[in-house]
């Protein structure tokens, strides 16, 4: 009675066992799977921060790249006028002579390089032809007579003097430049095309001296 109790314990505390053992084999399994799991998707994540870093993909908190400045090709103090005319071409001839210092440049109104001017200072070729332009740098430019003085003002002494005279009101000055503007093709004359200067020296202050000489 005594041994047959005893083999009950026994195999009982053997099946127990047996159970725990596997128990503790089922845990370790699980716990092994989700390390795996956990560690696949650590090694995922890293390897996709990976190719975005390679890729050059910039995340949200990250600064912004520098941007790239657009030179411009227009040139400084430009004059834009009316090439046909003959008061304007003996005007031209005198600032360059003037000009010893090689301030100033050139372009006739009817020539292809002078349509970038026009489109930057928002102005049209009858505005040009009733009153010239002068560019004096970007979202600087004038008409008139205040454009005259301003070219006078590069000029060396005692040209420059003369842009003094911008003290004066500007519709003043504006009065007299309008009456000889209207009157100039009367008074001087003009061409039907662009005037070509013949002085080579000359002619290098132009900006459309290239289209002037194939005219020619």
């Amino acid at each position: 009675m005594i041994m047959m109790f005893g083999r009950g314990v026994w195999s009982t505390a053997s099946t127990t066992s047996i159970t725990i053992r596997r128990a503790s084999s089922l845990l370790y399994c699980l716990s092994s799977s989700s390390y795996s799991a956990i560690a696949g998707s650590a090694s995922a994540a890293a390897a996709t921060a990976r190719s975005v870093a390679s890729e050059g993909l910039l995340f949200a908190d990250s600064p912004p790249p520098p941007k790239t400045l657009v030179p411009s090709l227009l040139q400084p103090r430009v004059v834009v006028y009316d090439g046909v005319c003959h008061l304007c071409h003996r005007g031209v001839k005198w600032v360059i002579r003037a000009d010893k210092y090689r301030k100033i440049k050139f372009c006739c109104l009817q020539s292809k390089a002078a349509e970038p001017y026009l489109r930057l200072c928002g102005v049209d070729r009858e505005d040009v032809l009733r009153r010239f332009l002068f560019i004096e740098g970007p979202g600087l430019y004038h008409h008139a007579s205040t454009a005259a003085l301003k070219v006078a003002s590069y000029l060396p002494l005692p040209y420059s003097a003369l842009s003094a005279l911008l003290i004066i009101p500007t519709p003043l000055r504006d009065i007299v430049y309008d009456y000889v503007a209207k009157q100039r093709y009367d008074w001087f004359g003009k061409e039907e095309e662009c005037i070509v200067l013949q002085e080579k020296e000359m002619l290098e202050r132009f900006i459309d001296r290239e289209e002037l000489m194939d005219r020619n």
